[in-house]
Formats: C-alpha cells, structure tokens, sequence
C-alpha cells in the first residue's frame, strides 16, 4: 500500500521518504535515485537528508530515460473526487513536476527539449486519478476475487489500465526482490473517476462512475483507429457505474456495480486525414480476422457473454466499417458474441432523441438481464464483505466510429435502466416507482456521465463530447446543437494540425517509443521538400498583405500602388490555398515517433529525378480505399 512521500534533491541524487504521520520506524522507507548510476537503491531511513529541502508529495509516478537524461515524474498536489465504501479516498493529480535525476551537469540537446515539451503536453493533459488503499485499475468484482478490498499491492493490478506502467519499470524490477520498494510504486488510471454522496428517499447513498482507458493502442482520433496484430483496439475504455445504499435497519451497505465497455470496431481501417472534413476511409488489405478474434476472446474471457452494439451509420462514408465488422462477427460464430445493429441517425432523427431507448428492447430481446450486475452486502465500515449476492456474467461493448458521442449516449442510456433495478433490489425504490423523479438524483447522474463523456472525449479528440445536452438534461437543444458545430469545427482543426505531437507524447510516455535506443537521426527533422515546408509561410505573408491592403490602404484602396499589392497577394493566397489542400496530406501535422500503420513512411518517396532524400506522405499499400469512398 503506498502513501504520499517525502521528496529531497540533492548532489547525490533524489531522494524519497514515506511520509505516513506518526508511523513506526518498521513502517518507514526511504529510496535513494543515484545520480551517478541512477539506480534505484532502499536506503536506511536515518540516511534521508533532513537538512535539505524537503518536499511532500502526492505520489511517485515513474521514471523516464530520454535521450541524454532520466527524469522523475511526480504528483506534487492531488485533489479529491469522492470516497468508496470503506473510505477509500480518490484523487485526482492536479499538479506535478518533471525533474532530472542530475541536479548538475546535466547535458540537454534539442531532441531532449522536444522530448520534454511532449511529456509536458501529456501530462498537463491527462486526467490521472488514483487511490492509496483502493485498487482503481480494477473493478469492484475483480477486487473482491483478488481480496483487494481493505488494501491492494501493486502486482494485483489490471496492467490494461495501470497507465504509468511503463515509467514504473525501474521502480517494479527492484521491488521483485525488495518488497519495501513497494510503497513507492502508485499505480493511476487515465480516465475519469468521481462518487457523490446524497440522500434518496430519505436514505444516504453514494453514486459513483470510474472509467478506464487502456494504455494499449492509446492515443488520437485519426491515429488510433481498429485493431492491432494483438487484438488492441483503439479508444478501449471500461466504464463502471457504482452505487453504494446503507441499509438503516441493520447498519449494513449494498454495493453495486456495472461494467460497460467502449472500444474502436475491431477490424484494420483507419481515416487518412488530407485537410478534407471527412478524411479518406481505408480498409487494411489483408484479413483482420485473427485480430478480432484476439480482442473478443480476452473481451469474453475478462467480462463473459459480450452484447456488441454498433451504431455506425448504414449508409454512405461508414457503411465500409458496419460491413467489415458484421463479416468479422459472423465469420468468428462465437455463441458468447450477441450482435446487434441500431441505425442511431435515423432512428433519432429530427432531434427525437429519447428513441434511443427502442435499443433496450432489443438488448432484452438478445437476452441481456437488467440483474446482471455486480451486488455485494458489506458492513457498516464497508471493510468486510457479508455476502456477494450476484456476479456480472456479461457486458455490452458499445462503439460508434469515435467510441465518443453515440456512444456516450448509449451507454448513459443503459447506465440509467440498471440504475433503476439496483434501486428495486435494495428497497430503495417499490418496484414501478422510476428513480428519476427525483430531480436532484437526475440531474446528479446526468452530469456525472455529461462529465465522463468531455474526459473521454478530450482524451482521443481533443475536444469536448458532442451531444452532452441530452446526456444532461434528457433532450436535444438547439444550443446544444450549436455547442456540436463549435466543438466540430475545433476537432477539425485540432486532428488535422495539432495531434501530430499529442499522439507523441502518448508514445514517448507509455513507451512504445524510446529515444535512447533511437540513432544520431533525430525523429524531429522536416524531410519534406523546401517549398512544402514554406508554402504555409508564404499563404501567411500572402494573407497579411492582403487584409493589409483592405483595410490599411496607403492613400486610397483603389490607388494603383494598393491594387497592384492586393491582386498580387490575391493571386499568391489563392494559389497557396489550392496546392496545399490539392496536397493535403503533405500539411497534416503527423505523428514523428512511431508509424501509423496505414503511410508508407519507411523509405523516402522521390520524384523522377529527384536526387535529394526530399520525403512525400503516401497512404500505405496494405490499405485500399473503400467503394464508398470512391464514390465521394
């Protein structure tokens, strides 16, 4: 079990001390990070420098090797979201710092400052949450089967979503043999976490929604489509709703839980950005078939029965995706896999929203239980477990092409209509009675998955959810929909000119890309001809002169000096425009550090005659254009 720490730097290295107020010397740790070898090393506690300047911290997160350097990554202040049964306290990093293991002498070249600057963008980003005495990575049924339940250690965890898992590698490879390392490794999740506590028919109750993302295929909207060769998908989350009654009669609580899974349709596709607002849909050339089958066999190992929802459109640019996964699924004929299709468009056309509840119909007609949830029977301190009452045997896998706004829609929905039973089964509510005429509760559990859904979606999009006024008020508005255009409009932007260095630093921080194994080529060079790297610069001169010349005109606009100066810069703005969006995909702000898969990006692509190692962006062989595509 961790706990916050004790932080020093000095010549020697960083130090770390257990900082547990009032603890017995037996129950106190200290490591030191030489600077020299940095390695990690438990010393005696006496050896911690008290003479320095100490600092307390929230947690340790990890160690990173850059190019030149190693870093340490800490938490240095948290804030709390909620409590768990048990008071167990959830937090959520709110600040931290990136610190050279060398105090002094520490060479830093411009790769190394690149390199820092992706870090700081993933951290100032992610929404990192975790708990000292609670297991996050795990659900409530898992902790209960692993015996997680008053404290954890870190080698229970689920390493899907143990996010800080790669710059724990030191830490873990030392406490193997050192268990008192132990207590510095904080597992977090990337996600969202927060538990409310409220009162519901005159009794106290605690909601509460945790969700997870995968730290496998993780990453951007555009760069993380599909599957991968072991079956990742991109944009897989765990989604678990908690509810937590006390029982007024005999001073005991029912704990409650469902899981709900989102991930990218398991098939090779990705959507080639090239300035176009619907970039070009491609399938992978070769079968996916071993793929998917990877990814729905660990799905059905870990959660049982799988009701996969799809709800891409049937028609026009998605049709390609609904196609190749319906064949995926019926070519696998896996009694455990229930499929079901819901037209989400047209079935909630004209803003008639509340039709998304047809699905459930559909869902219990599959033979989806609105009892298949997970129900334990605690004490009134919730540390022990009375009685686990029922065991979730299956779970729905929701996906849309995003994983983002459908789907957040779906499963706020599903979320709803097992909220509603759990109310039934612990008395709360007498059968027939809905939950949701408490206005309060509502509007507490629509904000809760409006929340959940902008975190998701920041996360791979970079924008908040669409469609979070119905998740929050239960309807579509207009000014919703207003709020869908702007966050559209700054998706298109975003995914086609920044995501370029956010999906790095997804990379450079979960370790699928390590600068001290890369040679003297730096990975942040420009290989693309002179004239395409400066055609952005010149459209900028181009424009500045134009609005210049009509709206600072020397003398008069229609002088000849100005006109000559406005046709001039007309002609060269409109040109710019037309070869850069004629070459769009040259202008998309790429990833650096590891391929995407779906660009033949291994070898430079030269002209006829072209002599220089001048590099041109291509789409892959392996990948072919959909007829649907084709058409547009």
């Amino acid at each position: 079990m961790s706990c916050p720490l004790l932080f020093v730097q000095t010549l020697e290295g960083l130090y770390f001390k257990t900082a547990i107020s009032g603890a017995s010397p037996d129950k106190e740790n200290a490591i030191l990070v030489n600077a020299q070898s940095q390695s990690i090393e438990s010393i005696p506690t006496e050896e911690f420098p008290i003479q320095a300047n100490i600092t307390k911290i929230a947690a340790l997160l990890g160690f990173i090797q850059l190019k030149l350097n190693k870093y340490a990554i800490i938490a240095n202040t948290v804030e709390e979201t909620g409590r768990l049964n048990g008071g167990h306290i959830i937090y959520k990093v709110a600040q931290h710092s990136i610190i050279p293991i060398k105090s002094t002498n520490c060479l830093i070249d411009s790769d190394d400052v690149e390199y820092l600057k992706l870090l700081e963008t993933q951290m100032n980003n992610a929404t990192l949450y975790f708990s000292y005495t609670y297991d996050l990575t795990n659900s409530l049924q898992r902790n209960e089967n692993l015996g997680n339940i008053t404290s954890y250690h870190w080698n229970n965890v689920d390493t899907r979503f143990f996010w800080n898992y790669y710059i724990t590698e030191d830490l873990r490879s030392v406490a193997l043999t050192d268990k008192t390392i132990g207590r510095f490794i904080q597992p977090v999740i990337y996600g969202y976490a927060k538990v409310l506590d409220t009162i519901f028919n005159n009794t106290p109750i605690a909601i509460g929604l945790i969700t997870r993302r995968s730290r496998f295929r993780a990453g951007t909207r555009y760069f993380r489509r599909g599957v991968d060769n072991g079956g990742n998908v991109g944009n897989y989350n765990e989604n678990e709703q908690i509810l937590i009654v006390q029982n007024n009669k005999d001073s005991t609580c029912d704990v409650f839980s469902f899981l709900q899974t989102r991930g990218s349709v398991p098939v090779y596709w990705a959507e080639i950005n090239n300035l176009k607002y619907k970039p070009n849909l491609v399938l992978g050339d070769n079968s996916s078939l071993e793929a998917t089958k990877k990814h729905f066999d660990q799905q059905v190992e870990l959660y049982g029965d799988n009701y996969l929802v799809n709800l891409v459109n049937q028609k026009g640019h998605e049709l390609p995706v609904k196609q190749a996964y319906e064949n995926a699924v019926n070519r696998l004929n896996n009694p455990k896999l229930h499929y079901i299709y819901f037209d989400f468009h047209h079935e909630c056309r004209k803003m008639q929203w509340h039709r998304v509840k047809l699905l459930l119909n559909q869902l219990s007609e599959m033979g989806l239980s609105n009892n298949d949830f997970f129900h334990k029977i605690v004490d009134a301190d919730g540390t022990t477990t009375i009685k686990v009452v029922n065991n979730q045997l299956s779970t729905v896998r929701t996906n849309c092409m995003d994983c983002l706004d459908r789907t957040n829609v779906v499963q706020s929905v599903l979320a709803h209509w097992i909220l509603q039973r759990e109310f039934e089964v612990s008395k709360v509510t007498p059968e027939g009675c809905l939950w949701e005429s408490d206005k309060a509760l509502l509007s507490m559990f629509q904000n809760l998955w409006a929340d959940n859904a902008d975190a998701v979606s920041v996360s791979y999009s970079g924008t908040g959810a669409l469609k979070t006024d119905f998740t929050r008020t239960g309807k579509r508005t207009y000014m919703g929909a207003f709020n869908d255009f702007i966050n559209s409009a700054s998706r298109y932007y975003q995914n086609n000119l920044t995501d370029g260095p956010r999906q790095d630093s997804y990379d450079l921080f979960l370790g699928n890309f390590k600068p001290y194994e890369l040679a003297m080529t730096s990975p942040f060079t420009d290989k693309r001809p002179f004239l395409t790297q400066m055609l952005p610069t010149i459209l900028y001169a181009a424009l500045t002169v134009l609005l210049a010349t009509i709206f600072f005109p020397k003398n008069y606009f229609t002088s000849r000096k100005n006109i000559l100066f406005f046709l001039g810069s007309l002609v060269a703005v409109i040109l710019s425009l037309k070869n850069i969006f004629q070459n769009g995909m040259q202008y998309v702000n790429w990833p650096k550090l590891v391929e995407v898969g779906f660009l033949e990006s291994n070898t430079p692509y030269k002209n006829k005659g072209d002599k220089s190692n001048n590099f041109k962006f291509v789409p892959s062989s392996k990948y072919m254009k959909s007829a649907s595509s084709k058409r547009e």
